[in-house]
Parts: C-alpha cells; structure tokens; sequence
C-alpha cells in the first residue's frame, strides 16, 4: 500500500470513522430513497415552477449529495487510530495548550479534524491559520498567522500531547 501524504490524510478514531460511516450509509441508502418519494410527491402536486415543496426537496436532494461526496471523500482519505506522534510536537491528533502573545490566558484545544466535534474538547482544523501556522512546532516555539480581519497573531506553544480521549 502506498502512503498518501500528510496532508490529504484524515486522522480518526474510530468512534468518528463508524460515526462518519454509519452516516453515509443511511444518506446514501435510506435518505436517498426518502428525498426521491419527496420530489415525486411533489411533483404530483402540478406546476413546478411554483411548486416549493418540489424546489425545497430539490434543493435538499443536493445537499444530500454533496455531504455524500463530502463524506466519501473523508472516509477514503481516512486513518483510523491515533496518528503518529512525537511527544511535544504539534500535529493532528495532538492535545494542544497555546499561549496567545501578550495575554496571561492558555487554551487548550485537540489539533484534528472538524468531524472529530464529538470530542469533549474544542477542535481546531490543521487545515486552518492557526493550525497551518503550529502544526510541527514544538514546546517553546511561537508561530504567527493571519487572522480574517488581515491582523496577525502570535502564539506560544505551551505544550503538544497525544489526545487521550478526555479533556
């Protein structure tokens, strides 16, 4: 097998990876089948043109299929288990601890996913500023990174360990 690239690789536990999957088999068997009766119920109703149930289901159809694809798309880029880690470094999968410039306050974040929002503790994509900006720093290292307003921010990293399943 072939190793993908860091980037392109999800790293999930498995209660999200059966969560992610169980959700894709009822959208793409059940809920498929529910949203197709919708738009023929609604079709019989007469003109389309002014028809909102039918343009509403339609529009839902696609939602459906787009978090279809969304999620297909995770699951096949998907690693189950805990990522590889090195202690004190920052990476997905990692229980992180920042420390904003300037401000006293830590925070206390897991480094994973978004479809990891069933941990008991905030997520933080990699793929965002601010996880771009500390993912493979160390304890004591400070990144930098863009904040939406054009301003930029500056953290400390505290401290970097593997996510244990509770906060």
């Amino acid at each position: 097998m072939t190793e993908t690239r860091d980037d392109n690789v999800t790293w999930l536990t498995q209660e999200a990876y059966d969560r992610l999957s169980q959700e894709l088999e009822y959208l793409s068997g059940p809920g498929r089948i529910e949203i197709a009766d919708r738009i023929e119920a609604a079709r019989e109703e007469g003109d389309l043109r002014e028809n909102g149930g039918y343009h509403a289901a339609k529009e839902e159809q696609g939602k459906i299929e787009a978090r279809i694809a969304h999620l297909q798309s995770i699951l096949n880029n998907a690693r189950v288990g805990e990522a590889p880690h090195r202690e004190g470094v920052v990476s997905p999968g990692m229980t992180v601890t920042i420390k904003f410039e300037g401000d006293d306050e830590e925070i206390t974040f897991l480094l994973a996913s978004r479809e990891e929002s069933g941990a008991p503790i905030d997520v933080y994509s990699p793929k965002s500023p601010l996880g771009e900006a500390i993912n493979g720093k160390k304890a004591g290292d400070k990144a930098t990174y863009k904040l939406p307003n054009g301003r930029e921010a500056t953290v400390e990293i505290i401290d970097a360990v593997p996510y244990g399943g509770g906060a």
